[in-house]
């Protein structure tokens, strides 16, 4: 498809006092139709420089033959926060009921995201997956994840203790367990620098320190200048519900943040075969602690899932907003009385986990030989972007979008978005080119 780019009206003496950092050396002429035209347009404008906005962009620059596409960042480099702070654990897509986005868009992902490192010379472990049960009462939940996968078209084996134990010796499992062989790991800082490169050099403009302010008419004011666009897409993250709502959107929902920790192991690297992961709890959208191996085979353990007090509350006092600290803990305390997961025990089973004899201990339930003493040091933290429907009280489990002929908005780039980012992107591309027919 072809269409007409705004920025191509633009006459080419005002194009020329334009640079990537803003405007150099402007006319003296300073009439409201000058002004205008100093506004820097485009196609679409991409909020939010993660691995979703990402392949957002580069899917829209691929289809739309010819259209100019911005994408903006608030930080100095793309991934800075859920993606480039990701597990790096490429899902299969067994975990998911086949009427979800996510279960399509893991399965596939998996795939493409997979080409898309081997293709790119980039780190992956292809080490696969063991989900073990601790015991009898939780064989059934085993049976359901593996009809999803029947139903999801996922490779997924049902296997035996012996031969559970024939893929990593000290795994711990109750009679039975599943096995995921597509599972891998992959480095997400390294995905993350390769796909920025790929996006600019297919002509992407990517926008690095440009903070959204607020919408204008037929655009939005950023910290570098007004954009303009024919079609905005917010992939904003934490923000996407405040950017949201901006544009008459997310009138039911909030990002309640959740921060995961990982505890590495000082074990030589490959001293695990494969993830281990324990049957999860399919009420919640979190898998429990388990083990993940790195892209360069090390391993580590968890992640927590406990509230955060502000939506980018990484480390300490840092990144503190003391309004968003005032909402959340209005949110928090109204989930203690009424919500539909029990949030109060979820919070209390999450904050446990910041002790780190408690997270080994439940670590040690799904392998022999583990010891405090191996698991000294936390990774980075990671703030999942969590949404919250206010109607009902509960967490959303699936991909959650709003949009209308001007512009979309992903609320909740659910997990694992990392690996869905390729068919999403597509995704959205098809409902764009649906709305401008």
């Amino acid at each position: 498809m072809s269409i007409t780019a705004p920025w191509q009206l633009i006459p080419d003496f005002v194009k020329l006092s334009i640079a990537p950092q803003g405007i150099l050396n402007p006319p003296t002429n300073e009439n409201r139709l000058f002004k205008e035209l100093m506004t820097l347009q485009s196609d679409f404008l991409v909020i939010g420089g993660g691995i979703l906005g990402l392949s957002i962009a580069r899917e829209l620059h691929r289809s739309f033959h010819g259209s100019k596409v911005i994408l903006i960042e608030k930080e100095d480099h793309c991934g800075a926060h859920a993606s480039g702070r990701n597990s790096g654990v490429l899902h299969a897509g067994f975990y998911y009921t086949a009427d979800s986005l996510k279960a399509r868009f893991t399965r596939d992902g998996n795939r493409a995201l997979t080409e898309y490192c081997e293709s790119h010379g980039l780190k992956i472990n292809k080490c696969g997956k063991l989900v073990v049960a601790q015991n009898e009462s939780e064989l059934p939940v085993l049976d359901e994840l593996m009809k999803r996968a029947m139903k999801n078209g996922v490779d997924l084996r049902a296997i035996d203790q012996k031969e559970a134990e024939s893929i990593e010796p000290r795994v711990k499992t109750c009679k039975r367990a599943l096995f995921s062989p597509t599972t891998s790991s992959v480095d997400p800082e390294e995905v993350m620098t390769c796909l920025q490169e790929d996006v600019q050099t297919q002509g992407v403009t990517v926008r690095l320190g440009v903070r959204y302010l607020k919408r204008t008419s037929g655009g939005i004011l950023t910290t570098a200048g007004e954009y303009k666009a024919r079609y905005i897409i917010n992939c904003a993250g934490l923000y996407a519900d405040a950017i949201g709502r901006d544009f008459g959107f997310s009138k039911h929902y909030r990002v309640l943040p959740f921060k995961g920790l990982y505890l590495y192991s000082n074990e030589p690297p490959k001293s695990l075969r494969t993830h281990i992961y324990p049957v999860p709890d399919l009420r919640n959208p979190f898998l429990g602690v388990h083990f993940t191996i790195t892209a360069k085979g090390a391993i580590k353990i968890g992640p927590t899932a406990a509230p955060a007090f502000w939506r980018e509350q990484y480390k300490g006092t840092d990144n503190f907003n003391a309004s968003e600290l005032m909402e959340i803990l209005f949110r928090q305390a109204g989930l203690l009385f009424s919500s539909d997961f029990d949030f109060k025990r979820l919070a209390w089973e999450e904050i446990q986990k910041y002790s780190r004899s408690h997270l080994v201990s439940l670590a040690s339930k799904l392998l022999r030989g583990v010891r405090k003493n191996q698991f000294t040091k936390w990774g980075p933290a990671g703030i999942r972007a969590q949404l919250l429907d206010l109607r009902g009280k509960k967490l959303e489990m699936d991909f959650v979008m709003e949009n209308d002929d001007y512009s979309m908005h992903i609320l909740n780039a659910v997990s694992p978005a990392f690996t869905c980012a390729f068919p999403f992107a597509e995704y959205v591309r098809q409902k764009i080119e649906t709305l401008m027919k």
